[in-house]
């Protein structure tokens, strides 16, 4: 497993938050699938309001 530094936005009331989450996944694609799940379920948002702009590796 590698760790994955992925950077975003998602839509709050007050426009776009910014945001830097580390995440621990075999590949890119479940690195993005992760920050979906967390983004989502700590702020309650969709897949359509959360924005996925980098994710690199650490």
């Amino acid at each position: 497993m590698s760790t994955y530094t992925v950077s975003g936005r998602f839509q709050s009331r007050d426009g776009f938050q910014p945001f830097t989450k580390d995440v621990d996944a075999e590949s890119e694609s479940l690195a993005r699938e992760r920050i979906y799940t967390l983004v989502g379920s700590q702020h309650a948002r969709k897949r359509t309001q959360i924005e996925i702009d980098e994710v690199s590796t650490a």
